[in-house]
């Protein structure tokens, strides 16, 4: 692949003492969140390289299908073990737990999203961002499939409308994922704490743009700001404020990819009374600045 100087980086993410340290990635690199609309490779271009073995592992802003095509293997999601058959499809959401062992010489392809993505793509009333809360083996489609391969080839090309396209196709292989699981009449997510999370995720969608500190999400949801926190670390490896945070940051790296608006305008349009702040906040984030992050993302253009 192309793409094969793209490698995973272990993140700085807190653990909590005597915690099983599950590492944290991001496919993109520390520095470059977003490099491009989508990312595409073959199973085999990475598994190679670990004996096939990836460990267990989750990813913080990056949603993932998988599709085999020949071989198979085993899946570990969330602790259970799945196994692997050609035309399986794995779909992982960003922040859920997963490894997987592949049989030398398996054969399949691997689409990897931005959460900005479904942030576009996903109306609230349609009921998909609940039924794409979860991480599946499902099975795979002929319609998969082909999008899979239209997916992969718009990706190695450089014509016009490539990123409309990307996001638009990218769309419908979620749409056809979460048609997948609908059909399996599979309930997304399990416990209380599942949907405590699906409740808090939702309110930041609502008042991320007023800045609501931990605390009053808390207060909403009914519980303590220490166990909402408690809850985050659990299912994405991280504090309730930085989830906060970054929805905050992932809305403004769309913004200053997808818009020419300034700098000062992206922040007050956040929330932001002061541009400066806002550019700290980000900083503290991504590692650049929003005019550096802007730069270095129309750099790979």
């Amino acid at each position: 692949m192309d793409q094969a100087d793209i490698v995973l980086y272990k993140s700085n993410m807190p653990h909590l003492p005597h915690e099983p340290v599950i590492r944290s990635y991001n496919l993109f690199g520390e520095v470059h969140d977003l490099p491009d609309v989508v990312h595409c490779e073959t199973i085999a271009a990475r598994s190679v390289l670990h004996d096939w073995e990836l460990a267990v592992h989750r990813h913080a802003r990056l949603h993932q299908v998988l599709l085999i095509a020949r071989g198979g293997g085993q899946a570990t999601l969330e602790g259970r073990q799945h196994r692997l058959r050609p035309m399986s499809a794995v779909y992982v959401p960003a922040g859920q737990v997963h490894g997987f062992s592949f049989k030398p010489g398996t054969q399949g392809w691997v689409v990897t999203m931005p959460s900005e993505i479904l942030d576009e793509v996903l109306t609230p009333t349609e009921g998909l961002g609940r039924a794409l809360s979860r991480a599946a083996v499902l099975r795979g489609t002929p319609a998969m499939r082909q999008t899979m391969k239209e997916i992969f080839a718009e990706y190695s090309g450089r014509h016009f409308a490539r990123a409309h396209i990307l996001k638009a196709r990218s769309a419908l292989l979620l749409g056809l994922v979460a048609r997948a699981l609908a059909d399996n009449d599979a309930p997304p997510g399990h416990g209380h704490g599942a949907e405590l999370i699906r409740q808090f995720e939702a309110l930041i969608d609502s008042h991320y743009l007023q800045h609501w500190p931990v605390a009053r999400y808390a207060a909403t949801l009914k519980i303590t700001p220490t166990h909402l926190s408690r809850l985050t670390r659990e299912a994405y490896g991280c504090p309730a404020s930085q989830m906060i945070r970054d929805r905050v940051v992932r809305e403004a790296r769309r913004n200053l990819v997808y818009t020419n608006m300034a700098i000062s305008t992206i922040a007050y349009s956040l929330g932001f009374s002061d541009p400066a702040y806002f550019s700290r906040t980000f900083a503290a984030a991504t590692g650049l600045s929003p005019s550096e992050f802007r730069d270095s993302v129309q750099g790979q253009k």
